[in-house]
């Protein structure tokens, strides 16, 4: 039997991809809340001139941002060589004391930019309420099956779908969604003077092709098998305990020690690219109302277990093309997938009727199962 805390940075990395079918743009930015309640910039006078306008309110956050904040103990200050800075703020992807991290951070340092571990697949998680995140986790229906499939292909597709009952079953033990931090740090960002919202995660299909790929046939049999009846209860007090460093440096161990492919992938990989988009973001602004550039300040929101791995990489040189492309499979192994994926997708399949009821029945509905299927009946005589 599987524990649910070493896999709770993979479940929240994956689980809002299926309910978002339509945000698929390449654009790495998220404009602000456009709800003007929840808006706290300061009113201007009238009359004043654009230039005059932007002056005064970089005065304003200049006012606001502390020089030297009492921050919580789960953020981590890291300087660039120009001299910007960036705020890490680890999480735990189910807590409410994270939401609080994260506000705490950016009112105290008013940044010029909040980067968070999402990517434009997962941009819905921000606009949804509580009540809907709710719903979708627990809601696995066939277009979502379809949707992954259609995604990820059939193998990462059906793995994804497990992975949502995963964290539908965090979901429903803690009372939660996850990401909470995230609409924290969008909302507060909003309350920002010039502060840009940007989106800083690998896109969640090279990952999860690249996590599927890197395992073995019995490694993907075998954590199918554990995610299916990944039972074990979990609580808030759980979770908050994944923001013990050592705590969760004895947890992501059991990951290593169990797929040490998967947390290449899943953890390792996305160490660097959420590294190489903060350190993007982390270059000097102009300031009015000469342009001076002057150092940025940023506020980073990622998951505890990825504070490390980025702190390591800061001051490296980083080449992230080589994690952004999924290699083709070799003419044996297109052979050899051919012939085991039947096997496979019954397996899979029995372990998502498991998990969800009709997900197993609906599986057999899609257009991409009665393909495969097509290609394994033997030829008629």
């Amino acid at each position: 039997m599987f524990s649910c805390l070493p896999y709770l940075e993979v479940t929240s990395a994956f689980s809002a991809s299926v309910m978002d079918q339509d945000n698929n743009s390449e654009d790495e930015s998220v404009g602000p809340s456009e709800d003007p309640s929840e808006e706290e910039l300061p009113c201007l006078p009238p009359g004043l001139s654009d230039a005059e306008a932007m002056e005064l309110l970089w005065q304003v956050r200049a006012q606001r941002r502390q020089s030297s904040p009492d921050l919580p103990e789960t953020v981590t200050r890291l300087t660039a060589p120009d001299g910007s800075l960036l705020y890490l703020v680890g999480t735990a992807h189910f807590s409410d004391s994270s939401k609080k991290d994260v506000a705490t951070t950016i009112r105290a340092v008013q940044p010029d930019v909040v980067v968070v571990e999402l990517c434009q697949y997962r941009v819905s998680m921000l606009k949804m309420d509580e009540n809907t995140l709710l719903k979708e986790a627990k809601d696995i229906n066939l277009d979502k099956v379809q949707q992954a499939i259609k995604q990820n292909g059939v193998m990462s597709g059906l793995m994804q779908i497990l992975l949502l009952k995963v964290s539908a079953h965090i979901t429903e033990q803690l009372g939660m969604a996850p990401g909470g931090e995230f609409r924290e740090a969008f909302k507060e960002a909003g309350r920002v003077p010039f502060c840009k919202f940007h989106l800083g995660d690998r896109p969640i299909p090279v990952t999860f092709k690249r996590a599927i790929a890197a395992l073995s046939l019995w490694q993907k049999a075998r954590l199918a098998w554990g995610l299916c009846f990944l039972s074990d209860p979990i609580s808030k007090e759980d979770v908050e305990k994944c923001k013990q460093k050592d705590l969760l440096e004895q947890t992501m161990s059991e990951m290593i020690g169990e797929f040490p492919a998967l947390h290449q992938t899943i953890v390792a990989e996305r160490d660097i690219y959420l590294t190489h988009t903060l350190r993007q973001a982390a270059r000097c602004v102009e300031a009015p109302p000469n342009a001076q550039k002057v150092p940025a300040v940023v506020v980073g929101v990622v998951g505890m277990g990825h504070v490390p791995g980025i702190e390591r990489n800061w001051d490296k040189q980083l080449n992230i093309h080589e994690i952004m492309s999924v290699a083709p499979p070799s003419r044996f192994g297109q052979v050899l997938v051919t012939v085991i994926k039947g096997v496979m997708i019954g397996m899979l399949g029995y372990a998502c009727y498991r998990a969800g009821g009709g997900v197993g029945r609906a599986l057999m509905s899609v257009p991409a199962v009665k393909s495969v299927m097509e290609n394994l009946r033997p030829p008629s005589a």
